[in-house]
């Protein structure tokens, strides 16, 4: 019999890559996705998609969803205990693998490897130190369709937002952002593929501009701001 497994699904292109590779190698029941909401707005943590496309997406992929909703501005001690409750309740189902979609933040690994230890889970993470140029490659050789739901200023400019991924958007990167977006310069969401039973339909709606404080910096002291730009999908 197969281990059970939770796949942490984020909307986006690398969730929609690992979860495709996952049900491939066929070494893992997948019993459903699991989702962060901003509970205030109703939306994917991060990505801004709408909780209605993230329902449609899952019924497309035909997979029960899970969602973990989070404070608008939860604190790390907040964020600790919701995720403890959330996956001793998953556990307690007869899961005992967690997946994500990570590539190469040996930090962010680390801390998820341990969250889980903590509750006897293992994590597995099937892109994992897989070449970023190589895997959105075969994210559009394998027939995905995505687009970008957000972008950090602080790496893109606006006009990226919105855009479907194909050969131009790679070709229109610069050169210090990563191919797959995995330093948090862009999230995406994904709508057609071989894993979904029909395209998950939407409409584009309006560019959105949010601010959100940086951490004081320690050489200077100095605050700051992060601005992202975001492509509403209706």
């Amino acid at each position: 019999m197969k281990p059970k497994a939770i796949f942490n699904w984020s909307s986006g292109k690398d969730s929609s890559l690992a979860l495709y590779k996952i049900l491939e190698e066929n070494k893992y029941e997948v019993t459903s996705l699991l989702t962060s909401i901003n509970k205030e707005f109703q939306r994917i943590s991060m990505h801004g998609v709408r909780v209605s496309l993230l329902e449609k997406q899952a019924e497309s992929l035909g997979l029960p969803l899970m969602k973990m909703e989070l404070p608008a501005e939860p604190s790390m001690e907040e964020y600790r205990e919701i995720m403890r409750q959330t996956m001793n309740e998953i556990k307690s189902t007869g899961v005992t693998h967690s997946v994500f979609g990570d590539i190469f933040l040996e930090d962010l690994r680390k801390y998820r490897e341990d969250q889980l230890k903590t509750i006897g889970m293992k994590g597995v993470f099937p892109l994992w130190k897989d070449n970023t140029s190589d895997l959105i490659r075969e994210f559009l050789d394998s027939g995905f369709k995505t687009i970008v739901t957000c972008v950090n200023e602080t790496y893109l400019d606006k006009s990226f937002a919105g855009r479907v991924i194909d050969q131009d958007f790679i070709k229109d990167l610069p050169e210090n952002v990563d191919p797959c977006g995995e330093n948090g310069e862009f999230h995406t969401f994904t709508f057609n593929g071989p894993i979904f039973k029909s395209p998950v339909k939407f409409e584009v709606g309006e560019m959105v501009k949010k601010t959100y404080p940086k951490p004081k910096s320690e050489e200077n002291g100095e605050d700051g701001e992060y601005v992202f730009w975001f492509c509403d999908l209706i």
